[in-house]
């Protein structure tokens, strides 16, 4: 698919200083097509709790004239900071209540894009929507995409925040849309129960920063952590992680190091981990340092709970982990089983201590270079080209 518009109505923003799947994707997409990225929109709740947080002033600043709302971030592509001051509706517990304020968003929503659309010369354009957003329930109507897509990569409805509203408000957004495109088996099973035109398009990554082969030099604070040391990197938060686990592995074998790298939530900071001495927690570190502590870990874990919220997560860690080589261990999901070549996967706490006790020894169930060849075949562009082959199915009859 090449010169086509597309606009994008994506969960995070632009600038939120991390790399996305929405931006991955966004992205890939103007390798050949054309963008409007649009960022959340603004709503009361958010202005009040977070008016001093920069991106809400960005925002403001868009929203008093003194920024423009549409600015080219790359070649191909724009981004659009609506020009949105919104209701904060999740707190309603009447649905009626809920679904009126939510048109009246989505009526402001809808006239913000079309407007940055045509001034960046979109004439038609593919609406993909990243995920639940409410306004989104009524872009399809009040903008008439040539296609409208629903992107679906977590299961959102089980985190608590979209539990009052979240479950009826995608289920439509699942049955509207003309294409959903999901990016697990898990989740493309949840989807089907909505819409017969759902797809497994994959889950591309961005591992250009994971070179296994590149010397980096072992960060001061992981050259006083003691070998074998088993790595984890990414939010340390008790909806996704097993801290019993953790705490039952750690004091089963106290010869071995656990290094937990990233921002923790209040849990994790009042757990028993911070109390054991074979445990360290490094803190939070840029994308770009993380190559340099998965090289010099030995093994690297991804132990999470089983729930609704995870169990049909595409973890992007574990590509991240086998580029660098590393052998993994895993929870074991319906999601990880098309890593069950390359990742150690493990059901209870035994199978954890024996897993990792064979990575240690031997390595990985695969050679290190066959779990990079893998993790490298998760590519951005073989994800849009999957879309893109699923686009052309619907084409005709929305031509």
């Amino acid at each position: 698919m090449k010169n086509q518009n597309i606009v994008m109505l994506c969960q995070q923003n632009w600038n939120i200083g991390i790399a996305t799947s929405a931006k991955n994707l966004a992205k890939e997409f103007a390798k050949n097509n054309r963008v409007l990225y649009v960022n959340m929109p603004l709503d009361m709740n958010t202005v009040l709790s977070g008016f001093s947080q920069p991106e809400v002033k960005r925002h403001l600043g868009v929203l008093k004239g003194e920024t423009d709302a549409v600015v080219q971030a790359e070649a191909n592509l724009w981004v659009l900071t609506p020009k949105v001051l919104g209701a904060s509706i999740n707190w309603l517990p009447v649905r009626s209540a809920f679904e009126s304020l939510n048109r009246w968003n989505s009526k402001k929503l809808a006239a913000s894009i079309a407007e940055a659309a045509k001034a960046v010369g979109f004439d038609s354009y593919y609406l993909l929507q990243d995920g639940i957003i409410f306004q989104g329930l009524e872009l399809k109507k009040l903008l008439a995409p040539r296609l409208s897509i629903y992107y679906l990569r977590d299961y959102t409805i089980a985190v608590p925040y979209f539990q009052r509203h979240g479950p009826w408000v995608e289920a439509q957004l699942l049955q509207q849309a003309d294409v959903v495109a999901v990016n697990s088996a898990y989740l493309g099973e949840y989807a089907l129960k909505h819409n017969p035109n759902s797809f497994n398009i994959g889950q591309g990554c961005a591992l250009e920063m994971y070179q296994a082969d590149a010397d980096y030099e072992e960060p001061a604070d992981m050259a006083r952590v003691p070998h074998p040391r088993i790595v984890y990197t990414g939010f340390l938060t008790t909806i996704r992680l097993d801290i019993d686990l953790l705490v039952d592995i750690v004091k089963k074998r106290p010869d071995w190091s656990l290094v937990l790298i990233g921002p923790e939530d209040d849990v994790f900071r009042r757990s028993e981990l911070h109390d054991l001495p074979n445990v360290f927690f490094l803190g939070n570190k840029a994308p770009t340092q993380l190559s340099a502590y998965l090289q010099h870990a030995d093994v690297c874990i991804n132990p999470q709970m089983v729930n609704e919220a995870t169990v049909g997560n595409y973890p992007l860690k574990i590509d991240e982990y086998l580029a660098m080589g590393k052998p993994v261990v895993a929870t074991a999901t319906g999601t990880m089983e098309m890593f069950a070549d390359h990742v150690y996967l493990a059901h209870t706490p035994e199978d954890w201590l024996h897993m990792l006790d064979r990575a240690i020894t031997e390595g990985g169930p695969s050679t290190a270079a066959e779990g990079i060849a893998f993790a490298r075949s998760h590519t951005w562009e073989a994800s849009a080209k999957a879309l893109y082959a699923t686009l052309e199915q619907f084409q005709p009859a929305h031509a």
